[in-house]
């Protein structure tokens, strides 16, 4: 597949709801071994440690989230319950503290490497193929993204999201955010309505 413009620095430096919104629809794009791997993102969640609990930049900078405190079109990388990464894409101006998770993609290209990295083989039937990058932990195994991978500029060659149409208004779903304890009732997650690569049923409070 030939990719389109990918994204420059000044798309991510902006409002962190804006980048969130506009993400949805774009392709992100893995460089592994002169194989491309790629998914369009069909979900995700913003996150603002300056009013956000849930956000890991609430309490200040740390040697874990300085990453996030970086100007946005980085990426940020956390390990999660002792055995899972999830990645996000860094938005704002320095020191803001702003990220937006990657939740799900919609698998496009390199699936047996992908379905290889999640499943120990190529062959996959549909709910595998539905499965495969539809939470950010598996977004992270399927794109073979560790913490070696934090910091990574999105601008560079290796992890990079390419520019696609804007979506319709109307396609852009909006609920509160998914498996979080704290701030739990701010309507901060994106997703693509009807879009069965979506992590999972939208919750209830919340929903616009």
């Amino acid at each position: 597949m030939k990719h389109k413009t990918r994204l420059q620095k000044s798309f991510y430096t902006r409002n962190v709801h804006a980048v969130a919104k506009e993400l949805l629809g774009k392709l992100f794009v893995r460089r592994i071994d002169r194989e491309i791997i790629s998914g369009i993102i069909v979900e995700v969640e913003a996150y603002d440690g300056s009013i956000d609990e849930a956000a890991h930049t609430f309490r200040g900078k740390t040697k874990r989230n300085e990453v996030m405190f970086e100007e946005g079109g980085l990426l940020y990388v956390y390990f999660t319950y002792g055995m899972h990464f999830c990645c996000n894409v860094v938005a704002g101006k320095a020191n803001e503290g702003k990220a937006i998770l990657l939740r799900a993609l919609e698998p496009v290209e390199g699936i047996d490497r992908m379905a290889l990295n999640r499943f120990g083989k190529k062959d996959i039937n549909e709910k595998q193929l539905i499965n495969l990058t539809n939470g950010p932990a598996k977004i992270c195994e399927a794109f073979q993204i560790t913490r070696s991978e934090n910091g990574a500029d999105l601008t560079g060659e290796e992890i990079f999201i390419c520019d696609a149409p804007p979506l319709a208004k109307n396609q852009v779903e909006t609920s509160v955010r998914i498996g979080i304890k704290k701030s739990v009732d701010l309507p901060w997650r994106y997703y693509i309505k009807d879009n069965p690569f979506v992590s999972g049923k939208p919750p209830l409070r919340g929903k616009k």
